[in-house]
């Protein structure tokens, strides 16, 4: 671990060490990451969450993953393995890894795969992947050439599959059969939550409408989970003003209303739900972290993955205190305290 690594470690460990009864020591956030593995495990290593070789170092901290793993980069599944390692090894250390399922994950479930990373599909691939496909294809080749002949009336049988194959890579197969529905992936994500409060603060994706709020935590989250597991119940992973989507929170989203309303309704929903901030992911800003309504709101997407060029970064809460981690232009991290939001 590097000189700065150590000191920002030490320093969260000596300010966490005296938090109250009831808010954790400590509780590090990290946003979209969108396939990046290089920046996850730099974010993680420098906020001491795990060691070189990838293991859990963060004691008791709570690790919360603010969704949008998925999509744009190459390495979703080895940072999904990694967090799935150290939900175990964290809970054994008297820590806690929180994932949160972010609109991409919904995405993957659904079947809607316009920002998969070629790479995603390759991570997948092993042994049987050619037969996988071909079995694949042949279980369901007459309704597959009717689609092709439509969108390709000049073709022939072999051109048309060719052409499939061309737009279906090997690990396709594996990729969906992991996130449909009662897949492996799809699976784990049904037994995480859409929003977690821990200790003060609420974490979510995309926002926390009126109307979520109202709702519930525990409702909503039984919601979004039904969809990823059943079919039949996907429509809450596309509700615009559900908290995968939402943006609502944002002042500069505010559409129609003006930034007085928006404010209102964050503080509705905190005081429905019983917490002092929000904290979301989901709206890239590439200039660092980002707190408004007097800290109220924390957003924490710095669009780091490489698909954006955004700046590396993670949010580090302490006895109920909110900073803002970032690596500046020259590589190097720097902290800065936020405004600390309302009361409860």
């Amino acid at each position: 671990m590097s000189l700065i690594r150590t000191v920002i470690f030490l320093f969260a460990l000596f300010i966490g060490s005296m938090a109250h009864a009831g808010e954790p020591a400590r509780i590090v956030a990290i946003g979209d990451l969108h396939g990046d593995y290089e920046a996850y495990h730099d974010i993680a290593l420098t906020a001491g969450m795990i060691d070189e070789d990838g293991d859990w170092a963060g004691g008791d901290t709570v690790l919360v993953q603010l969704g949008d793993v998925t999509d744009r980069g190459p390495d979703s599944l080895k940072i999904i393995r990694n967090l799935m390692k150290l939900e175990e090894q964290a809970a054994s250390a008297g820590g806690r890894v929180v994932v949160l399922i972010g609109n991409h994950e919904a995405m993957n479930v659904i079947g809607d795969l316009r920002y998969v990373h070629p790479g995603e599909f390759e991570a997948f691939v092993g042994s049987k992947s050619k037969s996988l496909r071909r079995a694949f294809w042949r279980n369901n080749e007459v309704a597959f050439l009717a689609k092709m002949e439509a969108r390709f009336p000049d073709g022939n049988a072999e051109q048309w599959r060719k052409k499939w194959e061309e737009e279906h890579p090997l690990g396709w197969v594996e990729h969906r059969l992991a996130w449909q529905p009662g897949g492996e992936l799809a699976k784990w994500y049904a037994r995480k939550q859409a929003i977690a409060k821990v200790g003060s603060t609420l974490f979510v994706h995309g926002g926390i409408s009126a109307e979520v709020a109202a709702q519930g935590i525990n409702a909503t989250n039984a919601a979004i989970v039904a969809g990823l597991a059943d079919r039949a119940l996907l429509s809450p992973l596309e509700a615009a003003r559900g908290p995968l989507w939402y943006r609502g929170n944002l002042e500069e989203k505010a559409g129609e209303r003006t930034v007085e309303m928006v404010r209102g309704e964050l503080d509705g929903v905190l005081a429905t739900l019983g917490a002092k901030r929000l904290v979301v992911a989901h709206t890239p800003r590439l200039e660092g972290i980002d707190a408004q309504h007097d800290g109220r709101l924390v957003r924490i997407d710095t669009g780091m993955a490489d698909h954006y060029g955004g700046r590396l970064s993670y949010l580090e809460i302490l006895d109920g205190a909110a900073f803002a981690i970032e690596q500046d232009d020259a590589g190097k991290w720097k902290r800065r305290a936020l405004p600390q939001g309302g009361g409860t």
